[in-house]
């Protein structure tokens, strides 16, 4: 086995800590090109799809690919700004509200920097700059608040994977999910009833995560039940009756029973039963994507109003929220603890002179 070469190395340096807010990824472009080898990348992850690998490539690159980056990057066209995909956006700004507010917090001597499990900036790509600047400590921080062998699972396989390959391995932690975390239900309470004080309340919330295929949960995977605590923690807070809010899973891919009851289906119900007003929020998103933006706020809005409703009203996901930051500042700094990086100027000038004390011994026994 071959091993990655370590970047320079020179004694003396004070190591450093860092927190890796990992999102899903996205297309570099809406175009078809782009999205076909992000498509390739995600769907040829056995995580994503547990499928016996040779019967899946011939599915893959035969029927999917072909037939379903087009129509996936036309798709992507219609949520695109010009600052470039929202996934990709709102995660860049999360991390770079994120390290101000740990910075704020007294964690100055912290790297935060953002990941995308599939598309750029990679995984590797981000761990390879961490290693060039000597963390030593890193915590990895999917932006997934409830955990899953498809999502949450498959950042940590790409981890071990790199590191599978290093010679030098820093003290590594894992932040496995936060679904009923109290600032994340605390900030998803208050976007909804920022939301309705402006928009006023509708007759029932829906909140909708990304399905999984059913024999997941069969199997042992934890999702379904997360995203049910979540939802029963947040309608709690909200004060809200059984009848006021559902749960639903959407994106279903293939023939294949998932999770259910479906979002888009059971919205059509609804509007046949006489629902006028349905506001829908997709909590296991922490960032607005194609997901919530396309699928839900177009997509299932016309499936709504098609189907006999009279308003549907999508609630923006946590994004850039104060709440929201602040309450991932609190997930991360629990993660955090026991590391140096909160340290006064005497103890920061301390450290300094044990790494140049390190440094001249390692000189005298011959070092570079």
């Amino acid at each position: 086995m071959s091993f990655r070469k370590e970047p320079p190395f020179t004694h003396g340096t004070v190591a450093r800590s860092a927190v890796v807010l990992v999102n899903l990824g996205t297309p570099d472009e809406p175009t078809r090109g782009a999205v076909r080898r992000y498509l390739k990348e995600f769907l040829s992850d056995p995580r994503v799809v547990e499928i016996p690998r040779a019967v899946w490539w011939f599915i893959l690159n035969l029927i999917i690919l072909p037939f379903r980056s087009g129509k996936s990057a036309a798709k992507y066209r219609s949520i695109w700004t010009r600052d470039g995909s929202p996934l990709k956006v709102h995660t860049q700004k999360q991390a770079m509200l994120l390290r101000g507010a740990l910075g704020e917090r007294g964690h100055d001597a912290l790297r935060v920097v953002m990941a995308m499990r599939y598309g750029s900036p990679s995984l590797p790509e981000v761990l390879d700059k961490l290693k060039a600047e000597h963390c030593e400590r890193i915590v990895i921080l999917p932006a997934y608040p409830q955990y899953s062998g498809t999502t949450t699972a498959s950042i940590f396989d790409a981890v071990f994977a790199y590191f599978g390959k290093a010679r030098n391995i820093p003290e590594l932690r894992m932040v496995k999910h936060y679904h009923d975390h109290d600032s994340y239900i605390e900030a998803l309470h208050d976007s909804v009833l920022a939301f309705w004080e402006t928009n006023g309340r509708g007759q029932k919330l829906v909140m909708s995560f990304h399905g999984v295929p059913k024999r997941t949960l069969l199997l042992g995977d934890p999702y379904h039940c997360e995203c049910y605590k979540t939802a029963r923690l947040l309608a709690a807070k909200l004060r809200l009756q059984p009848d006021q809010y559902l749960v639903t899973f959407q994106s279903r891919f293939g023939k294949a029973e998932w999770l259910q009851p479906y979002t888009a289906p059971t919205l059509q119900q609804l509007a046949r039963d006489g629902l006028e007003r349905v506001d829908v929020i997709c909590p296991g998103f922490t960032s607005d994507c194609l997901e919530t933006l396309e699928e839900i706020a177009m997509e299932a809005k016309h499936d709504f109003l098609a189907a006999g409703g009279k308003q549907f009203h999508y609630i923006p996901c946590l994004n850039e929220d104060p709440a929201w930051i602040a309450g991932l500042a609190e997930i991360a700094e629990q993660h955090l603890i026991g590391w140096p990086t909160m340290m006064t100027a005497a103890q920061r000038d301390a450290e300094k002179k044990d790494a140049e004390v390190g440094r001249e011994h390692a000189v005298a026994l011959g070092a570079n």
